[in-house]
């Protein structure tokens, strides 16, 4: 008889090792005698990256399933609401060159070819802000929702930015106290194999071996188990994404009550770009940039000079920041014999449209919908999970090099070389190729779940100034009338939205009041 799967022991924490625990020990009831076990080790000296502090709305989702109370998080991880993203200086570097890339899909974007209406009537209106409120609302830093809007719920989609390490230690809590996770601080020196090739068990400095049946490695570049037991294969995306460093630097609000941002503000500079997310209490900050195009006291001096505009020179001067080492791409296999590789064992790449921590959800959630029975099941699991991701990761990588191989920019040797369509991924050049004649569809798009679908294309394409041809023919003149009526309906929504909804930063008091009060 086969051997059962009843215990998971993860290798690592931060946000990447405590999600797939909670995912893992809500879904299979690890804190009642008939549910899985689920063991964490982490290192007591290792601390969280947390480069990437963005999050897609799918992250409403995983905390609700893993029973957080959303006030609560917004309180402790000091997090913000995400709607989207503002590229600025993308398209070509000019003065006005803006965009968003909203969470909410266009008006009636699921049964309607909207482009030619776009194009035909909306003169310099921009895509986003014709047929979706949302990018109105950023631009006013409003909230998604009001106060007494349920947990979770929202007039606007919407994700969170967060306070990575404020996160991973809320999750701490709530899978040691409430989900029955077993929590072990130790250093691992070696890894036992069986004689089957498995991972019998990992062996740590005080408390000897420990022993499981799935082994899920999370320890981040490190690889433990991934790479350095297993020696899996990395294969690098560095011929398609560039970006190989990147500088994070915290920065205070230059007055209390400033506005907190709805979206991630993404500036593009002349070898990378420079992110800016607001919480409530800082923004988080850094600059991403290719070490073949710019040196690091380059790039360090564009970010404190894009700092400085914001807090004063002196300030910008003063603030500390981290240098940081990108390897883009990814694991050939993430999941091999009884070793699942999540997070950035897997694979990282730069955090533009903030995939990381999404792909650690799509990751966890697949592990614990899919988690084998027992051991005889376990190779045909891996082999499902490893081709979903393989796939997963292509479509990253081709959504993320989209925003730099339709640039018009020619101001310096990065863009040139981006847009050079040798560093072009194939599938992304032949549907740039067919765009130039059709809208994008989510016929593109096969695939279940994609991180990014076929409207998150269609906001960055037209964002960035991409010119599709439409025929006139019968078929358009009917999605024309249809279009009208939904570029009415959006342009209403967006009014209304705009008197109804409540500031980012005026929301975020509230709930973080009432939050203390509670606690009190």
């Amino acid at each position: 008889m086969a051997q059962a799967i009843q215990h998971v022991l993860i290798v690592g924490g931060g946000t990447a090792g405590w999600l797939t625990a909670a995912i893992l020990a809500s879904e299979h009831a690890s804190h009642k005698d008939n549910g899985i076990t689920v063991t964490l080790v982490e290192s007591p000296d290792v601390a969280t990256i947390g480069v990437g502090e963005g999050t897609w709305p799918t992250m409403r989702e995983t905390l609700q399933r893993i029973g957080l109370n959303e006030r609560d998080f917004l309180s402790f991880t000091q997090a913000s609401y995400k709607q989207g993203s503002k590229f600025v200086g993308w398209r070509n570097g000019s003065a006005d060159d803006a965009y968003y890339h909203p969470f909410s899909l266009p008006e009636g974007y699921l049964d309607t070819d909207i482009l030619p209406y776009w194009q035909m009537h909306c003169g310099s209106q921009s895509l986003a802000d014709a047929f979706s409120g949302q990018s109105r609302l950023c631009d006013a830093d409003k909230a998604p929702k009001q106060a007494a809007t349920p947990d979770y719920a929202g007039v606007a989609n919407y994700g969170y930015h967060l306070d990575a390490g404020k996160f991973a230690e809320m999750l701490t809590r709530h899978c040691v106290e409430r989900l029955g996770v077993k929590h072990i601080k130790d250093h691992i020196q070696a890894v036992e194999p069986a004689s089957n090739g498995d991972i019998q068990a990992v062996v740590t400095r005080n408390h000897g071996p420990l022993k499981a049946d799935l082994f899920v490695d999370c320890s981040g570049l490190n690889g433990l188990l991934i790479d350095k037991h297993y020696g899996i294969e990395f294969e690098s995306a560095h011929q398609v994404l560039f970006n190989d460093r990147a500088i994070a630097m915290q920065v205070p609000y230059s007055e209390q009550d400033q506005a907190i941002a709805s979206a991630t503000i993404a500036t593009a500079q002349s070898a990378g770009w420079i992110w800016d997310i607001g919480l409530q209490s800082r923004r988080g900050t850094g600059h991403v940039y290719s070490s073949a195009h710019m040196d690091p006291d380059q790039a360090e001096s564009a970010l404190r000079h894009y700092v400085a505009q914001s807090v004063g020179q002196q300030q910008a001067e003063q603030l500390s920041c981290r240098h940081i080492s990108i390897r883009p791409g990814h694991r050939k296999q993430f999941w091999h014999r009884n070793c699942v590789a999540v997070g950035m064992a897997a694979g990282f790449i730069e955090p533009l449209e903030a995939s990381a921590l999404a792909l650690v959800e799509l990751s966890a959630k697949m592990l614990a919908e899919q988690l084998p029975r027992d051991h005889q099941t376990m190779a045909i699991t891996a082999k499902r999970f490893n081709q979903k991701f393989l796939l997963r990761w292509q479509r990253i990588i081709e959504f993320l090099k989209l925003h730099y191989a339709i640039s018009q920019r020619d101001d310096s040797q990065y863009w040139r070389d981006n847009r050079n369509s040798n560093s072009w991924p194939e599938r992304l050049a032949e549907l740039l190729e067919l765009w130039q004649r059709q809208s994008p569809s989510r016929f593109d798009f096969e695939m279940a779940e994609e991180i990014f679908p076929s409207a998150s294309y269609f906001y960055v394409l037209y964002g960035m100034g991409f010119q599709t041809q439409i025929a006139s023919n019968a078929r358009v003149q009917r999605q024309l009338q249809q279009a009208a009526k939904h570029y009415q309906q959006a342009q209403q929504k967006t009014q209304q939205m705009l008197a109804g909804l409540p500031g980012n930063r005026e929301l975020l008091q509230q709930i973080t009041a009432a939050s203390m009060a509670a606690t009190r």
